[in-house]
């Protein structure tokens, strides 16, 4: 059996999910994700759609948590993927629409206060956003540092530039794709035509007659020795 999780509109906590759908505004809380992955049972399959700008890190990490830890998780980013929404397409196998986006960058903060507020602000955003470097890493075998610069400059991927870095592991329909070219022996392969099966014939008649004419040869020099007495 099949489930499908839709992670669409922000991301945000469980608390503020009445106040988006009263507005009717998309958005996306981590008990949407639990109420279908907790449905799911041994050997079902569990679909993620993601087109998402991202939004709480808490509610990120929970849901890339619950995919994570769950079994068959096949994700597909068919929008966009920025932000804290970008870690939760880090959690499985991944693919990503050739017309879709994906967005990695640092942690944010509207912190208000004075100096030492701001220092240990700075402090606690760095730490964020190395935990949230461990989801990159883990799926592309990058180093810290390297996803960190990623983070750093506000890096927007394409699927092309994500499939190279390692961030998914496939494109959308790069497969059908594929299946669509012939297969190699195909335009290698081709019956000879008339002419060529004609000289060949004629080649085959040729030697034939070369090797009858070598054989009478060889018996009548035979006879001639045999008569000279020099075989017997």
């Amino acid at each position: 059996m099949k489930h499908r999780v839709d992670i669409r509109g922000v991301l945000i906590p469980n608390d503020y999910k009445w106040f988006y759908d009263w507005f009717g505004e998309e958005s996306t809380c981590p008990k949407d994700v639990q109420d279908i992955v907790g449905a799911a049972v041994t050997g079902d399959e569990i679909e993620v759609y993601i087109s998402s700008p991202g939004g709480v890190i808490d509610v990120g990490s929970e849901i890339y948590t619950l995919l994570r830890s769950a079994d068959n998780v096949k994700i597909y980013i068919t929008g966009e993927a920025c932000s804290a929404a970008s870690i939760i397409a880090m959690a499985g196998y991944c693919e990503m629409s050739p017309t879709a986006l994906m967005m990695v960058h640092c942690v944010s903060s509207g912190t208000k206060g004075n100096h030492s507020d701001m220092e240990h602000m700075a402090e606690v955003l760095r730490t964020a956003d190395r935990a949230l470097s461990t989801a990159y890493t883990a799926k592309t075998g990058m180093t810290e540092a390297e996803i960190l610069e990623m983070m750093e400059r506000e890096t927007w991927l394409t699927a092309e530039q994500a499939k190279e870095q390692g961030l998914i592991d496939a494109i959308m329909f790069e497969e059908v794709e594929n299946n669509k070219m012939p297969m190699v022996a195909g335009p290698l392969f081709a019956l000879p035509s008339t002419e060529q099966m004609e000289k060949a014939r004629k080649m085959i008649r040729e030697t034939d007659v070369e090797n009858e004419t070598s054989v009478f040869l060889l018996q009548q020099k035979l006879n001639l020795l045999k008569m000279r007495g020099e075989v017997r």
